[in-house]
C-alpha cells in the first residue's frame, strides 16, 4: 500500500478491482519478492476460533487484505491489479500442533519464522497469513507470525491498520488514542513573528539543499559510486538466501537515560549501541582479543575498513535486498525490542550479535552514571 493505496481503494470501494501502484509492482519484480514478517508475544494462550472471529470484523474489512492479486496481459505487457474476493480464513490462519513441553522454544520459534519465508505466498488468494503458534516461550505465553506481501502496505500504514483494529480496554467501542505532548502557553509578539518568519525561511532553504545534495548522490551512485564493501554486506545473490529472525528486549528506560545525558534521540541511542555491539562481535568474530584495555590483533584477516565504518539498517530500505543484516526496533510501554533478519552464512552466530548489542547499552548506562551525567535510576 501505500498508505495512497488504502485511502484510494476507500473512496471507491464500489469498484472491484485497481492497477497495483508503482511500489507495488516493484515488491513484485523478480528477485525481489519482498514479504513482511511480524511477531507478536501474547500473555494468553490463543483460541483460534476467536482470533478468526476478530479478524472478519477487522483485517478482512480491509480492501487489500480482502483482495487478491491478478495478472493478465500477454508476455510483453503485463497488468497487474487488485481484484475482491471472498477471503476464507481457513486458509489464511494456520494453527500447527505443537508439543506444550518442547525443548528451547524460542529457537523453535525462530526457526519456524525462517522456514515460513522459504515457500512464496499463493497469489491465488490475499497475500497474507497468520499462524498461531500456543507455545510457551521466554517472553510469551503464545506466539502470531504474520506474514505479509510487502506490496500491500509498509511499516508505518501497517502500524496504522492495527492500531485502527483495536480498542480501548476502558472503553470497547473506542479507538486507542496517542498521547500528545501539550505545548507550555507563551506570549507571543510581532518581533517574535519576526523571527520565526526568518528562522522558517532559513530551515526550508535547508531542506531544499539537503534534498539536492541526496538526489545528486543518488544518481552518482546509480552511474558510478558504489557502497562500500563491509563484512555485513553480502555478496550477489544473498537475497535469495534464507534469514534467521532474532530478537532481543532492552530496558527502554535505560536508552531514555542516555538519551537524555548526551541530549540526542532514541534513534541516534539505539543506532550507537548497534554499532557498538557490531564492533564487539567483529571483533570476536575476526580473532581480536581486548585485554587489559588495550587491543591485540591476531593473525587473521580482517577487511579493510572493518573499524572505520560499519553499515546497518534501522529501516527496511528498497535496496535491503543485498545486504546480509537488517535491524528494527520497537518500543511498547518500557520495553523496547530489538529485531535483527541476518544471513547465517555472513552473521552465523545472531544470538552473540545480540548479546553484544546489550552489553554495548549496559556499558554506556554505565559509564553515562559514573560521569555523573545524570544520576542513576533505581
Amino acid at each position: 500500500m501505500m498508505m495512497g493505496d488504502h485511502v484510494k481503494a476507500s473512496r471507491s470501494s464500489h469498484h472491484d478491482e485497481e492497477p497495483l501502484s508503482p511500489a507495488a509492482r516493484l515488491f513484485h519484480a523478480p528477485r525481489f519478492n519482498v514479504y513482511i514478517i511480524v511477531v507478536v508475544g501474547f500473555k494468553t494462550r490463543l483460541n483460534p476460533d476467536v482470533v478468526k472471529a476478530g479478524l472478519e470484523q477487522t483485517l478482512v474489512k480491509h480492501p487489500r487484505f480482502s483482495s487478491k492479486m491478478v495478472v493478465d496481459g500477454n508476455q510483453y505487457c503485463k497488468n497487474k491489479k487488485w481484484t475482491q474476493t471472498k477471503v476464507n480464513l481457513e486458509d489464511h490462519v494456520i494453527v500447527p500442533e505443537l508439543d506444550p513441553k518442547i525443548d528451547f522454544p524460542d529457537r523453535f520459534v525462530e526457526d519456524y519464522v525462517s522456514n515460513v519465508t522459504r515457500t512464496p505466498l499463493d497469489l491465488s488468494k490475499p497475500l497474507w497469513e497468520l499462524h498461531i503458534l500456543n507455545i510457551k516461550t521466554s517472553d510469551a505465553e503464545a506466539v502470531g507470525v504474520f506474514r505479509i506481501h510487502h506490496s500491500m502496505g509498509d511499516g508505518a500504514s501497517l502500524i496504522s491498520l492495527l492500531l485502527a483494529c483495536t480498542r480501548k480496554t476502558s472503553d470497547p467501542e473506542a479507538l486507542p488514542s496517542v498521547p500528545v505532548k501539550k505545548r507550555a502557553g507563551s506570549t507571543f509578539n510581532s518581533r517574535d513573528g519576526f523571527w520565526w518568519f526568518f528562522l522558517a525561511i532559513w530551515l526550508f532553504l535547508r531542506l531544499i539543499w539537503n534534498t539536492l545534495v541526496d538526489v545528486l548522490l543518488f544518481v552518482a551512485t546509480i552511474l558510478f559510486l558504489n557502497d562500500m564493501k563491509t563484512p555485513i554486506k553480502g555478496a550477489p545473490g544473498v537475497e535469495l538466501n534464507v534469514k534467521k529472525f532474532v530478537h532481543r528486549t532492552v530496558n527502554l528506560d535505560d536508552i531514555k537515560l542516555v538519551k537524555n545525558a548526551m541530549n540526542t534521540t532514541v534513534n541516534d541511542v539505539v543506532v550507537g549501541i548497534v554499532q557498538a555491539g557490531l564492533s564487539r562481535y567483529l571483533n570476536h568474530r575476526y580473532g581480536e582479543e581486548t585485554k587489559d584495555g588495550q587491543v591485540k590483533q591476531s593473525n587473521s584477516n580482517i577487511p579493510k575498513g572493518i573499524h572505520l565504518r560499519t553499515v546497518i539498517l534501522v529501516n527496511l530500505r528498497k535496496s535491503a535486498g543485498i545486504q546480509a543484516l537488517v535491524i528494527h526496533y520497537q518500543s511498547y510501554v518500557n520495553k523496547m525490542t530489538i529485531s535483527l533478519s541476518v544471513d547465517p552464512s555472513v552473521i552465523p552466530d545472531p544470538h552473540k550479535l545480540c548479546n553484544d548489542i546489550e552489553e554495548s547499552l549496559k556499558l554506556i548506562r554505565h559509564v553515562v552514571v559514573n560521569k555523573g551525567l545524570i544520576k542513576d535510576v533505581v
